[in-house]
């Protein structure tokens, strides 16, 4: 009979004690201010974003999310609605982000102000306003990424394309071309160096006692100004693809090297992953190692305190009683089979 009544008493204990839990978390979880109701219509997926996850203005807490939902207004868009504060200032210029806390991928609505309209954005319960939804920074670099990787392609793409087998057999060709025309124009000096020389016998023949005929010499001196213009021909052809060459080069460099170009996506895509990789490695580690050793020394204690209850379970209503007296204490007695 008197276990009995002593477990009856532990039960309602208890019972006691839990009831009295809930009614500590539900007077600490009430809300006492006043919130307006804004709605927020996100063409983004919200991946991580739950009902009751906090609204942040410039970082700090200002309200919660109350549901979530689809826009019946815009199809495909996500309707998000939220109360805050009635001490936040919400202006029509406020916009929303998603962010995120830390490793966990548990998502909140960050809220900031342009500052472009002092006006504050009125609301009602019936017919919320809507605040507009801005990409975040992960969806902005996602969406940079794949401009960054559609751009290296194309231009890998047309860089494959300039050096392709038969582009590299005509950039040969002219090479070898200026190669023939740097050789023809030797010759061609070769010949004017020769039709020099029969000019001067010429006119030494004309003047002196042999004579040599005029006519011989203008058809030998034809003929070379003939071979002369052929020569200045393909000169000039070589010249001009080596120069189209020359310009398709540097309209690929101009590209790769121009301001907002491949070069600098890919650079702006490496600091901003520098960034969030220094941003996890000097906040959230240090947070979720603090946690889990916060983690640990909870659990060690609920460990000891169940153990002390499984010892003596009537230590919940009745305490742990007096300690037995020790050697020179009054009342002490040795234990059986230690005289």
């Amino acid at each position: 009979m008197e276990n009995k009544a002593h477990a009856f008493a532990a039960g309602l204990f208890v019972l006691v004690v839990t009831a009295l839990l809930v009614a500590l978390a539900a007077w600490l979880t009430r809300d006492t201010g006043v919130r307006r109701v804004y709605e927020i219509s996100s063409p983004e997926s919200v991946n991580g974003l739950q009902p009751q996850a906090a609204v942040r203005y410039r970082g700090v807490a200002v309200g919660k999310v109350t549901s979530i939902g689809f826009d019946p207004k815009m199809a495909g868009n996500v309707l998000v609605r939220i109360a805050v504060d009635d001490s936040a200032p919400v202006t029509q210029s406020t916009f929303a982000t998603l962010g995120f806390q830390g490793v966990t991928g548990l998502a909140f609505v960050q809220l900031d102000d342009s500052g472009a309209s002092k006006v504050a954005l009125v609301s009602g319960n019936d017919e919320p306003a809507r605040i507009p939804m801005h990409p975040s920074l992960l969806s902005k670099l996602s969406d940079q990424g794949v401009a960054i990787l559609t751009q290296l392609e194309q231009t890998s793409q047309r860089i494959n394309l300039l050096l392709s087998p038969d582009n590299q057999k005509q950039l040969m060709a002219t090479v070898s071309g200026i190669g023939q025309a740097a050789g023809s124009a030797q010759q061609l000096s070769t010949k004017v160096q020769q039709l020099s020389g029969t000019f001067e016998t010429v006119l030494k023949a004309q003047l002196g006692p042999e004579r040599v005929s005029i006519p011989q010499f203008v058809t030998e001196a034809t003929g070379t100004f003939k071979a002369l213009q052929k020569n200045s021909d393909g000169i000039d052809q070589t010249a001009a693809e080596f120069k189209k060459t020359a310009s398709e080069l540097t309209r690929v460099a101009e590209r790769l090297n121009a301001q907002g170009g491949v070069i600098d996506r890919l650079a702006d895509g490496a600091v901003a992953v520098t960034a969030v990789g220094q941003s996890f490695s000097s906040a959230t580690l240090p947070r979720l190692n603090r946690t889990s050793e916060e983690a640990a020394r909870t659990a060690r204690q609920v460990s000891r305190t169940v153990s002390a209850v499984s010892d003596n379970p009537q230590s919940l209503i009745f305490g742990n009683g007096l300690a037995a007296p020790g050697p020179g204490e009054p009342g002490f007695t040795f234990p059986k089979g230690a005289q």
